[in-house]
């Protein structure tokens, strides 16, 4: 009999495990649901990278990798929390983290000098950056808004901001001399290892990459970014900021794209102080402190400099003669070039498009903004949302359709500048990528600086891509587009497949088009004002940006989504929704002792979950609690039970007992398993009984400091206590 494997995460999903797990494996034991947990957070993988340096206690199994290879069987269900997809400033701390509290860890070498230092460099860049997500996701993804959620936010609508017709809030793109503008691709033949290599003006080869393995009819791509096209092109935002007197900022994702877009950051960083890295550049060089580990870092590390003092100056010279920067917090001094990991593109320009177009300026005040997204691939479906809401205003959430998505993504499909292909040139040349017959399929010429990268995409993945558009094009009735353009190399030859697979299927009375992705977007804002659904059918990364701008305009947040992932080969992948909000919650809680974070989309992925228990292990029992959570979830939304927004209201742990209550009634009430109705007739009396004993417990601990150990890795015995503090409610799972 197969398992729930439950992912222990980070930050605010991690903080309401401790406290929702218990209810899931009191729940789940009474029908012979076997639950296991599997450590995936940030702290777990760099723990787990370095046995040989650690104690018999400290050690802990590499639990990815195992849940990677669980991924390629029928047997697979696994119920995936957000994960920090960590910066390498987020690395470093969680490293330092750790090494306080007694591990004996290696610092991250920022320039390796040794063999040690390059093998210490290559255990942690296999942890950076969106190292999770490529691993677990063996399937395609299906994201949509579950219709209870729909209907909840009908009647309870989330705020959003007022639009005019004068907004001078715009994205600027290079449009030119980009990765969009400089890719080529190929469709391989037959099954070949294709090696990546630098060739200089002299004639000298570097191989980058010796060997990446290729499958027949797989699509390979290559593209590079021209960085003193870069420059030019920052200058001119810079300027143009200026001149139209609105916010600057930079959009990008130095998270998952972890190898090219901190270098993209740092270039942003140069050219927002120019003068000052003319004159200073070598002195921060020496010192370690890098702009792709953002403006915050270097400030940090400028006491330790003997002109630290001068330098700061010039800093706040920038600053005062530049356009205004988009704050991050405006209170703390903290802006948009800070941290590379701050502004992460697919949770901040829906958020900034929600709020007016506005970002917050450093007098802490909502203003215009020019949002800066170098690369064209995708910076133009933002540009057409914030023309839309010039022309027509706010949405309205209310009445407004809705956009699921069916996501291009198994086997690391699309993984685009975050992985062992993508490299920052060392010096002119021709960077080209060759099969074992000699044979260049795609070459650039390049100069010293320019970003290269080559990705690739395995045709099953295309091919059961395409099936689950059409599965769920067939099972809605709705309108599916492809957001695909022709005018790209590697879209190209993904519609020339999407046209192939296509008729492999009954597409009979169904509406499936293929639209550039600015085109779709815009069908797709006409039709929510409307009323009207759209699926989108996209790429790895817009399948990213899509699953959270639609549902950050529609449901107010991303977390509210189900999200299931129909593995290759028959198991199941549920995921509960977006951590982008997370860090500011934990920083709540640490405060305050209040967790604001909503589990509603664990919620649904557990429900959904359940039911995959079912079918493949044909229990009944898990049919009927995956059904009554449904019903239970729906419930909770009628009630109003989400996490409220100020203290003195329920809180995460408070919703979590309102589910628990609900489901215990909806288990008790249910006709189809007598005896799961048996068990939980005392609990949900007791819960309904004791209602507001334990939601006065969960109240009383607001307003004082908690104390959880740490922040990347928690002490458990402290966070449980925080987490669970209704000594009543633990009582009655105790006795189910």
């Amino acid at each position: 009999m197969s398992k729930i494997i439950y992912t222990y995460t980070d930050e605010a999903p991690m903080l309401a495990t401790h406290s929702f797990l218990p209810v899931v494996s009191a729940f789940a034991g009474t029908a012979g649901v076997e639950l296991e947990t599997r450590d995936i957070s940030l702290a777990g993988r760099i723990i787990a990278a370095f046995p040989e340096r650690l104690t018999d206690a400290q050690r802990i199994g590499d639990a990815l990798a195992e849940l990677g290879e669980l991924a390629t069987t029928p047997e697979a269900n696994i119920i995936k929390l957000p994960n920090v997809s960590a910066s390498l400033p987020q690395l470093k701390a969680a490293i330092a983290e750790l090494q306080a509290q007694g591990y004996d860890l290696p610092d991250h070498p920022d320039a390796p000098a040794t063999d040690a230092d390059e093998d210490v460099r290559a255990r942690y860049d296999k942890i950076k950056g969106s190292a999770v997500n490529p691993v677990l996701r063996e399937g395609n993804s299906d994201r949509r808004a579950p219709l209870s959620v729909k209907e909840y936010v009908r009647k309870n609508p989330h705020r959003m901001g007022a639009w005019t017709a004068d907004s001078k809030t715009n994205v600027a793109t290079m449009g030119h001399d980009d990765f969009f503008s400089n890719e080529k691709s190929v469709v391989l033949d037959a099954d070949d290892v294709l090696r990546i290599e630098h060739v200089s003006a002299s004639g000298d080869v570097t191989v980058l990459h010796p060997g990446v393995k290729v499958l027949a009819g797989e699509v390979v791509d290559a593209s590079f970014l021209d960085v003193a096209e870069l420059h030019t092109f920052l200058a001119d935002a810079i300027a143009r900021a200026k001149a139209e007197d609105v916010l600057f900022s930079v959009h990008l994702k130095a998270t998952m794209m972890k190898v090219s877009d901190p270098i993209i950051f740092g270039h942003v960083v140069r050219a927002f102080f120019p003068a000052v890295f003319e004159q200073y550049g070598a002195d921060l060089e020496a010192a370690g402190l890098s702009p792709n580990n953002g403006l915050g870092g270097i400030l940090d590390g400028l006491a330790a400099l003997p002109n630290g003092d001068e330098i700061r100056a010039a800093f706040d010279k920038g600053l005062a003669d530049g356009p205004r920067l988009a704050m991050v917090n405006s209170d703390k001094g903290i802006t948009n070039l800070h941290v590379p990991s701050d502004v992460i593109v697919d949770a901040s320009m829906p958020a900034m498009i929600r709020t007016s177009g506005h970002m917050w300026g450093p007098d802490g005040s909502e203003q215009d903004t020019i949002a800066v997204i170098p690369d064209s691939s995708y910076a133009g479906i933002y540009q057409a949302v914030i023309d839309d809401c010039r022309a027509n205003g706010a949405y309205d959430p209310t009445t407004m359709g809705t956009v699921p998505n069916v996501g291009l993504m198994a086997q690391k499909a699309e993984e685009y500048g975050s992985h062992d292909k993508t490299f920052e040139v060392a010096e002119a040349g021709t960077v080209r990528v060759v099969n074992q017959a000699g044979e260049a399929l795609l070459e650039h010429e390049v100069r010293a600086g320019d970003i290269w990268r080559a990705c690739q995409t395995k045709d099953v993945a295309i091919r059961d891509w395409v099936k689950l558009a059409v599965n769920r094009a067939r099972a809605t009735g709705t309108l599916t587009v492809f957001w695909l353009d022709e005018k790209r190399a590697h879209d190209a030859n993904l519609i020339k497949k999407v046209e192939a697979y296509l008729p492999e299927h009954d597409t009979t009375g169904l509406d499936i088009r293929v639209l550039a992705p600015a085109e779709a977007t815009t069908l797709s804002v006409e039709r929510i004002r409307r009323g009207e659904d759209t699926i989108s059918v996209t790429g790895n990364v817009l399948r990213d940006y899509n699953t959270d701008l639609f549902p950050i305009l529609e449901l107010g947040t991303s977390a509210k989504m189900l999200s299931i992932v129909p593995l290759l080969n028959g198991g199941g992948l549920f995921e509960t929704g977006a951590g982008g909000s997370a860090p500011k919650h934990v920083q709540q809680l640490v405060e305050e002792n209040y967790l604001r974070w909503d589990s509603l989309g664990e919620f649904l992925a557990l429900a959904a979950s359940f039911e995959h228990f079912a079918d493949v292990n044909s229990n009944e029992k898990a049919r009927v609690l995956g059904a009554t959570l449904d019903r239970a979830t729906g419930t909770f939304l009628l009630e109003n039970k989400s996490p409220g927004r100020k203290l003195g209201t329920i809180d995460n742990r408070g919703s979590h007992f309102f589910l628990a209550l609900f489901w215990a009634e909806e288990l008790a009430q249910q006709t189809d398993d007598a005896d799961l109705a048996a068990a939980f007739g005392p609990l949900a009396a007791s819960l309904r009984a004791d209602e507001q004993t334990i939601v006065d417990e969960l109240v009383a601990v607001q307003g004082s400091p908690a104390e959880i150990g740490g922040y990347y890795k928690v002490d458990a015995a402290k966070t449980d206590a925080v987490m669970r503090p209704s000594a009543t409610f633990t009582a009655a799972l105790a006795a189910l």
